[in-house]
């Protein structure tokens, strides 16, 4: 079962295969992610070990997004051994996010 991600804007969308899922985190988005795949695993009788490839919206988008969705399918692509791609289907070990401009850093306040 292919799953695919992606945290580049304000709703995550989360497809298993054909499936497609929509949910608006905001803030939440670190706290619940991964909960949200495991409850539509589960909704679907599959487990993590279903899983046979992931594909990933690696942006331009939400840099808070990006970050926490590229850490997420990194470490179970890494942990379950399955194959990883990005959105144009370039496979890839590890999936760095492209977020469209450098980062904006300010200076600190001290």
């Amino acid at each position: 079962m292919k799953l695919y991600l992606d945290t580049s804007a304000p709703e995550t969308i989360l497809k298993l295969d054909d499936k497609e899922y929509r949910y608006p985190f905001a803030n939440d988005l670190a706290e619940k992610l991964l909960k949200f795949i495991k409850d539509k695993l589960a909704e679907n009788d599959y487990t993590w070990q279903d899983i046979t490839e992931i594909e990933f919206m690696s942006g331009p988008g939400s840099f808070t997004g990006l970050r926490i969705g590229a850490c997420l399918v990194n470490t179970l692509a890494h942990e379950l051994k399955i194959p990883l791609y990005d959105h144009e289907g370039k496979k890839h070990d590890q999936i760095i996010p492209n977020y469209g401009h450098a980062a904006n850093i300010s200076k600190p306040v001290k």
